[in-house]
């Protein structure tokens, strides 16, 4: 069975200039979801949310805008934005895990508002002609809290639903709930994407054989671990390019100066590419070493000598 492979958008992460340059030189995701507008409560959307939308900055690849609110002003008020910018889907929010988020009832905090989700989405679709999907947790303190909202959400044409096979309260700990996601796969008739712990291509194949009604799936921190396993899992293999890491510095250079050009200071794109080593680390021989390697680096020379020695120590044990 044929398949598509969406990126699942990470705050923090996955912008732009992030896109851009993975689509360019990895390749294998058919769409990618630009992370959250969030407007906590004022009608305005930032400079950075802009800048993440705009036409220009998004020609080369598919991409869904996504909102998280629980308000119905502020969906209605994003919908009008990104209609006007071109887009015609809007991505819901209500899988964020974390405590700032789901303590103000937003991302996997709203999944058990059953009747809040439904007035927001009647407001949706009564007064715009926007197409709703939806990304969703299983629940915040329990699995069964997203079933409560199924009877509800099957009152609108969902073009579809992706739901990460955990809870809120799990953040990214403990493992996916596969038990739990096929009761949500027996209990509706929307659409339903999986997203949860793909990181390997082996992986891959084992949720394809346990959920086989699945054609579309939404890898997140794994794309970021391992830039080469989209393609890898549309190409039906185990082996990297024999180039791996001269393509992995390309883009890493690439993706460096681009945020380089736009912080200001050495601090920012320091911690910029901490934050992205955190998870770049885990394809490497050696994880905890690498990533000490780059948290000890404290000025950008040291931080290109030290991805320098790095990348050259993986070329020497391919």
């Amino acid at each position: 069975m044929s398949f598509t492979l969406l990126s699942s958008p990470l705050q923090g992460f996955t912008d732009f200039r992030f896109r851009n340059a993975f689509h360019h030189f990895f390749g294998g995701i058919d769409t990618f979801y630009a992370p959250y507008i969030r407007l906590d409560g004022k009608l305005v959307i930032k400079s950075s949310y802009q800048r993440d939308l705009q036409l220009e900055n998004n020609t080369s690849l598919h991409l869904i805008p996504q909102v998280m609110t629980n308000d119905a002003e502020e969906f209605l008020f994003v919908v009008k934005y990104i209609q006007d910018l071109g887009y015609t889907e809007l991505n819901w929010n209500l899988g964020c895990p974390y405590p700032m988020v789901t303590k103000r009832g937003m991302g996997s905090g709203l999944v058990k508002e059953a009747d809040k989700i439904d007035y927001i989405l009647d407001r949706v679709h009564t007064e715009t002609n926007v197409i709703v999907s939806m990304k969703m947790r299983m629940g915040y303190d329990d699995s069964s809290e997203i079933l409560d909202t199924f009877p509800v959400l099957e009152k609108y044409p969902i073009k579809n639903i992706a739901i990460h096979a955990r809870i809120g309260k799990q953040l990214y700990k403990g493992g996916v709930d596969l038990d739990a996601f096929q009761r949500c796969v027996e209990n509706t008739s929307h659409k339903l994407y999986y997203n949860g712990d793909i990181t390997t291509v082996s992986g891959f194949k084992k949720m394809q054989e346990r959920f086989p009604s699945i054609d579309h799936w939404m890898i997140g921190r794994g794309l970021i671990a391992d830039p080469f396993l989209p393609s890898m899992i549309k190409a039906n293999t185990l082996e990297y390019p024999e180039n791996r890491w001269e393509i992995f510095k390309e883009f890493h250079d690439t993706i460096y100066q681009e945020y380089d050009a736009f912080l200001s200071g050495p601090t920012p794109i320091k911690m910029k590419m901490q934050g992205f080593w955190e998870f770049f680390s885990q394809s490497f021989s050696n994880p905890q070493k690498t990533f000490k390697a780059i948290k000890k680096a404290n000025n950008p020379v040291a931080y290109q000598s030290t991805v320098a020695e790095i990348l050259k120590k993986e070329i020497s044990l391919s």
